[in-house]
């Protein structure tokens, strides 16, 4: 795991520009790790989870929700997509 933290543009916002960074990232170790978890519901990274699950390494995908998350990312991830909002009662804290 990388954090990358955000900065504030001109006008307050954050933005941390990671699409680029994480596909590099996940290149360059390739041959470091056996499986990858990837959270996003970004269909920029379609063709990363795409090429992971053609070589047997995407573990899961972790989207926000199956309404937010990109048609070509669920293709991409096939049975391996998995949807935070239906997690919520398993992650929630309970007082």
């Amino acid at each position: 795991m990388i954090f990358k933290p955000p900065i504030k543009d001109k006008h307050g916002s954050y933005k941390a520009n990671v699409d680029a960074e994480l596909v590099l990232q996940a290149m360059i170790d390739f041959n470091n790790y056996d499986e990858a978890v990837i959270v996003t519901s970004d269909g920029d990274f379609s063709c990363l989870v795409e090429y992971l699950e053609k070589a047997g390494k995407l573990e899961r995908l972790l989207a926000a929700s199956k309404g937010g998350c990109s048609r070509y990312l669920r293709i991409a991830a096939g049975s391996k997509v998995d949807y935070m909002d239906n997690l919520k009662s398993k992650l929630e804290y309970k007082k």
